[in-house]
């Protein structure tokens, strides 16, 4: 069974609470049942992590190298400025998937850049709490082409 670390970042932790109008109504206890849920019926097994600190989602990426299999973040307003967690992400050798609930470059002219998404297998914004989904859903595609590709050898 694969197993997947999904990194919250900032802020994500007020779900439901924090402007509805641009992230939802939905709650993090929710969208964190429907992620963990739908990435079971995959067939995955996902862990899920919320920081509002820097240095804690370091260490996570840190210690998913030798324990997961692929990681989804949302790395809230780090995807912006944060070269320590884009190093992290190049440093640990395992699929990473980059999601946002916003549309990210339809926002302020600072949310359009990400520092990440050149170190991650790709990038999935604007389609709330399913950013997430089709996160879990791009890694189950990579890995399954992967196997046929080592079946085919």
């Amino acid at each position: 069974m694969r197993k997947i670390l999904l990194i919250h970042g900032p802020n994500l932790n007020l779900l439901g609470e924090r402007e509805p109008g641009v992230y939802g109504t939905d709650t993090f206890e929710t969208i964190n049942d429907e992620i963990t849920e739908h990435a079971m019926a995959l067939g995955m097994h996902c862990e899920v992590f919320q920081s509002n600190h820097e240095g804690e989602i370091i260490d996570q990426l840190h210690l998913a190298r030798k324990k997961f299999d692929g990681v989804v973040i949302n790395a809230g307003a780090y995807t912006h400025y944060s070269y320590a967690i884009r190093d992290a992400i190049a440093a640990i050798k395992i699929p990473v998937v980059e999601v946002h609930l916003s549309n990210i470059h339809a926002r302020d002219e600072f949310r359009s850049k990400s520092v990440i998404a050149p170190v991650c297998a790709g990038q999935i914004s604007g389609f709330g709490k399913y950013s997430y989904l089709m996160g879990i859903d791009a890694l189950a595609y990579r890995w399954k082409a992967e196997d046929e590709n080592e079946q085919a050898e």
